[in-house]
């Protein structure tokens, strides 16, 4: 299975050296948030790496990728739970998707926000969140602020420190989500408290 997995990955950067890379993105980006493993960050930072002054365009192609992919993960749970159920069960184990249901049930907004940007197979909550017929209009409103952020920030990373933010972000990924997670939450309790 790893070998399997390295060659997958291997085969998501050889995009990068192509003039198809920008669209090779996208649908990394549509795949990897309804059912592929591999996520789009790796073949996002390779762009970015090596057409910095493009890492803003990148970083909107990946989040409308994965939007749009979400919403296929979403269609999928929501209609054919039969093969979402297969894909499920790949990434998760039963225990843990009951966990997700609990998630849902309490925090609906706040599972699809810490999820989209966390390293969680996003596909996970997408499909999930079709089966228990989460709200579609806050599934889309905090899949796209929680994939944008993700990636704007890895492109904002890249475009003002180049290469060397590349190790940083590998070596730091859960720490810099868990600081985003804290983020998005005291946001969330000022403007409860604003408001």
């Amino acid at each position: 299975m790893i070998v399997y997995l390295k060659r997958l990955y291997q085969w998501v950067l050889h995009w990068a050296d192509t003039p198809y890379g920008t669209p090779a993105l996208f649908l990394l980006a549509v795949a990897e948030s309804s059912f592929f493993p591999v996520p789009p960050d790796v073949l996002l930072i390779v762009l970015c790496l090596s057409r910095n002054r493009k890492a803003f365009n990148y970083a909107a192609v990946c989040t409308v990728g994965s939007v749009l992919g979400g919403m296929l993960g979403f269609l999928i749970g929501m209609n054919f739970w039969e093969i979402g159920k297969e894909i499920l069960f790949h990434y998760v184990k039963e225990d843990t998707f009951n966990q997700v249901r609990e998630y849902f049930l309490r925090y609906q907004a706040w599972a699809i926000a810490i999820a989209g940007f966390t390293p969680i197979p996003y596909k996970v909550f997408t499909i999930s969140a079709g089966f228990f017929r989460v709200d579609f209009t806050v599934f889309l409103i905090a899949s796209t602020l929680s994939r944008g952020a993700r990636f704007f920030a890895v492109a904002t990373l890249i475009y003002l420190f180049g290469p060397p933010i590349k190790d940083f972000i590998d070596r730091y990924f859960n720490l810099l989500t868990y600081l985003f997670v804290l983020l998005l939450i005291a946001g969330f309790v000022v403007i409860k408290y604003l408001l």
